[in-house]
């Protein structure tokens, strides 16, 4: 060591001092980096904190999940039933039916031709030609169950866990346990249907009792407006001056927050203010689809006056997690509107599924794809959900339409090293699961395992109870992991 004597100190030469900032910077850089990516975190058996990691080896590092207010029926799309057309018209016989609106009706065969497609063979109806094509790439659920047969607490449970409002979304928990892979864009971001809000509205994307940093971030999708409003510095406004005064705004902010540390809704409108600033330069690049090529464009079905909002939802979630967005929640289906904006085939299966279906079918096939191709497919986690399936009888007598039904309905998953295929089963009619039934609590276990989190010890402490997404109950459906 060679360093120059200065009294009874002896400072370090140039070389050494060079040495050590060299070092030490890259020292700190790996150690940031490292916390950053939640490698540095310590062997607790569950999380208090946050962004510390996954618990073991991922399949997925991010998650696209769409959801279907209304309640798919599973009968006319995925859940292929010959028999009903065999008992079409007839009493239902040695089955308790137990109905939301209370009005029974005959067995209705679907109104959908189904077909095989792909090696495996999958049926899939008329609704979904699009979407058929990619079969053999789809982890169906036949035999889901949900609590509950109101829109509202139903459409919750498949979102935050819970029938009742207040606890934090999937998407939530994923980015408390996670962090963020970017800093230029939030980790969870919220697509809403163009037409409107689902049941419940921001509730199904809420941080609950996490920190209020977690919750979704919901983007503006209808009209023609930017994604993220008055992001824009006003013309009249001198840049020079709004920088400094957003600089004083910071230090402000920054002073108050530390007199109040336990603050977390203060902590999150002042990483909300900061992240705002960014935002205005990465939200123009992600919004400006015009430099996606034109087979891309076509692909989505962009060009296409009556698909195009659904396509342009799809292509930015596909953007989105191409620049490090964690979770991705997209809706198809609002709460209101005559006719119906969603899934809810009460009045007429046929007409209200057809209109839906038309609506997605296509860009989110595209989607699929689209990430194959750019090899984005083993790492995602794609989810295709809903809160409960349909009746295999009409709802009333000579109806057209069917009641809502807890007791059996399909979603499926696809990507992340999933076994694609079919696990659980339901019944002649499609009423019951008679194999393989799979709880909500226990879907989001196996969401949670993809990500590389163990969903027992995923908790978080709040009013003297230790809270995790899936309550006291939930067991991995170990059949679609490959």
């Amino acid at each position: 060591m060679f360093t120059q004597p200065h009294g009874d100190l002896q400072l370090p030469d140039r070389r050494m001092w060079l040495d050590g900032m060299g070092t030490g910077l890259g020292g700190m850089a790996l150690a940031w980096l490292l916390a950053r990516d939640g490698k540095a975190r310590g062997a607790s058996s569950d999380y208090t904190s946050g962004a510390q990691g996954p618990h073991f080896a991922p399949k997925a590092k991010r998650v696209i999940q769409i959801f279907h207010p209304g309640g798919i029926s599973h009968l006319d799309s995925f859940d292929y039933k010959p028999d009903l057309a065999k008992q079409d018209g007839q009493e239902v016989k040695g089955k308790k039916m137990e109905l939301f609106f209370g009005q029974p009706g005959r067995v209705m065969k679907s109104p959908f031709a189904f077909k095989q497609y792909g090696e495996s063979g999958t049926w899939v109806s008329d609704l979904f030609p699009h979407l058929a094509r990619r079969a053999d790439d789809m982890t169906f659920l036949h035999g889901m169950i949900a609590k509950s047969s109101n829109h509202t607490p139903a459409g919750f449970q498949m979102n935050t866990g819970f029938v009742q409002s207040g606890f934090p979304s999937v998407g939530s928990w994923v980015q408390y346990a996670l962090g963020s892979e970017t800093d230029d864009l939030p980790a969870y971001v919220v697509l809403p249907d163009p037409r409107g809000l689902p049941a419940g509205g921001a509730i199904n994307w809420s941080s609950g009792f996490l920190p209020a940093t977690y919750q979704g971030v919901p983007f503006q999708t209808s009209g023609s407006g930017p994604l993220v409003e008055n992001l824009t510095t006003p013309v009249s406004i001198d840049p020079r001056s709004r920088a400094e005064g957003l600089a004083l705004l910071e230090k402000l902010n920054g002073d108050y927050a530390a007199t109040r540390p336990l603050d977390e809704n203060l902590k999150a409108r002042i990483r909300s203010y900061s992240l705002t600033g960014r935002l205005q330069a990465t939200i123009p690049l992600v919004a400006d689809l015009s430099n996606e090529p034109k087979h891309i464009q076509r692909l989505y079905g962009l060009d296409q006056p009556t698909v195009e909002p659904f396509a342009r939802n799809c292509i930015l979630a596909r953007r989105l997690l191409e620049r490090g967005v964690r979770f991705v929640q997209m809706f198809h289906g609002g709460a209101f509107g005559s006719p119906r904006i969603n899934w809810d085939g009460h009045e007429d299966v046929r007409e209200n599924h057809a209109t839906q279906a038309a609506l997605i079918d296509q860009p989110f096939a595209a989607l699929m794809a689209d990430l194959k191709s750019r090899g984005m497919w083993d790492d995602t986690l794609i989810l295709w959900t809903t809160e409960f399936g349909r009746t295999p009888i009409t709802q009333g007598l000579g109806a057209k339409g069917r009641d809502h039904h807890p007791f059996a309905f399909t979603i499926w998953m696809a990507g992340a090293g999933l076994k694609p295929g079919h696990h659980g089963a339901t019944d002649e009619l499609g009423f019951a699961v008679t194999e393989g039934r799979s709880t909500i609590y226990d879907f989001h276990a196996t969401v949670l395992h993809l990500l590389g989190l163990d969903h027992t010890r995923l908790n978080y402490y709040s009013n003297g109870v230790k809270r995790r997404l899936t309550d006291v109950h939930g067991e991995l459906i170990e059949s679609v992991l490959a």
